[in-house]
């Protein structure tokens, strides 16, 4: 089956399922197989929960005319995304980076929805199979769509982009992410700049953080529209930033009172404005959305519970963004403060080494810090501020509640550490 015909399919539905737990009634649903499932087998159980039509890729199940046979479902789901992208035309901005994608993906939309009618990734869908599903989400309504890109190996930023064909860019930064898969520091940076080289080919736009001299160096020869708080010789100059804790931003005159916790957060917020004012939303309603973004999913909350006020931010966890955190956290006003830190995953032969900075820049700060796995534990230290536990159950039949104290949560999704609130 081509992909025009498939396309043709698609259009009579609107609408794209993967899942059978969430069928769209009167979607496509694509049968994809993954380690320990062959959804071909459930085909026939989405048609019968509402779904219009189902792409197979294995004869043997095919039954009925509903049933649409293709060579690979993935494939055809990808290439079918890429056929609707260019079938629609609209401008589309892609992002990656280690830390803070999805935070400024949904102030980028939370900013340009003022204006436009924008489309985001939906949470953090980012790979081989939420970036087609995003793009297919777009219809004939959307003005812009938004596409956040996730990669841990080489060349998935480059097939990323040969689907969703951007015309804009922007990475969030470099920082020791996916260290396992990348091959280390130098292989993050020449895996997230594949969207670099792909504006570069086509002659697209990168919004650019002249703040970050790797992203300044790397997008001298692109188009470029840039932001900087530290240098006028730029698009759009940020005059103030800080954070204590919520980031407080100010450009043109404008100062902007955020929801977002920690200064590492200001260039989240300040792409989030360069984008706005290149795409002509006016100062105001940029101001009013980034004010109105309340952040959620375990995600630089700051919440109370018990007496105490707590930053959760434990959605995700690397050595750069668990750095910033503990700086941030440092720098705080106020006593009584408290970490509770857990293990930071896919970082291969340099855990080690990377959780011991971590440990000795903690000892560093004096704030009493919880040590939750056995990364962490491997580099335990004879200090009575710090303690160190092999799992959660340790930490947790150990754990004693407390009041009046001011809490970071802080772990690798793995870790799930926003079971702690339970314990506070």
């Amino acid at each position: 089956m081509t992909t025009e015909v498939l396309y043709s399919y698609f259009q009579q539905c609107g609408s794209v399922s993967t899942d059978t737990r969430k069928i769209i009634p009167g979607s496509l649903f694509f049968a994809l197989k993954g380690d320990k499932f062959n959804a071909n087998a459930f085909a026939a159980e989405a048609l019968l929960k509402g779904a219009k039509f189902a792409v197979i890729d294995d004869e043997s199940y095919k039954a009925g005319d509903q049933m649409l046979l293709v060579n690979d479902a993935l494939a055809s789901l990808q290439e079918l995304a890429r056929y609707h992208r260019r079938q629609l035309g609209l401008p589309v901005i892609a992002l990656t980076g280690s830390n803070g994608k999805t935070t400024t993906k949904e102030l980028i939309n939370a900013v340009l929805s003022k204006k436009y009618n924008t489309k985001a990734t939906a949470g953090n869908l980012n790979n081989h199979i939420g970036v087609p599903l995003t793009l297919l989400s777009f219809n004939n309504d959307t003005e812009i769509g938004i596409v956040e890109m996730g990669a841990n190996h080489q060349k998935e930023i480059e097939f990323l982009c040969s689907i969703a064909e951007p015309n804009f860019g922007y990475i969030t930064n470099f920082g020791k992410a996916h260290l396992e898969g990348f091959g280390g520091v130098e292989g993050v940076i020449k895996g997230k700049s594949e969207l670099y080289n792909y504006l570069q080919e086509n002659t697209k736009t990168a919004f650019v953080n002249l703040d970050d001299k790797i992203q300044k160096d790397k997008t001298e020869n692109l188009p470029r529209f840039t932001f900087s708080s530290l240098s006028y010789n730029c698009d759009l100059k940020i005059s103030k930033t800080e954070a204590n804790p919520m980031v407080v931003i100010e450009y043109n005159g404008v100062a902007i009172n955020s929801n977002l916790i920690g200064i590492y957060n200001a260039a989240n917020i300040s792409a989030a404005i360069a984008i706005g004012s290149y795409f002509k939303v006016s100062d105001k309603q940029i101001k009013e959305a980034i004010e109105e973004y309340i952040p959620a999913n375990n995600r630089s909350q700051l919440m109370e519970r018990n007496g105490n006020r707590i930053i959760l931010d434990a959605y995700n966890a690397n050595p750069s963004s668990m750095m910033a955190a503990i700086d941030n956290f440092s720098k705080l006003e106020g006593i009584n403060k408290i970490a509770i830190l857990g293990d930071m995953f896919e970082l291969g032969n340099d855990s080690t080494n990377e959780h011991k900075k971590i440990v000795e820049s903690v000892e560093d700060t004096g704030i009493e810090t919880y040590f939750i796995g056995k990364d962490f534990y491997s580099n335990k230290l004879n200090n009575p501020q710090l303690k160190f536990y092999k799992s959660y159950e340790d930490f947790s039949r150990e754990f004693k509640s407390f009041s009046g104290k001011t809490v970071l949560i802080k772990g690798s999704r793995g870790m799930a550490l926003e079971k702690v609130l339970e314990l506070i």
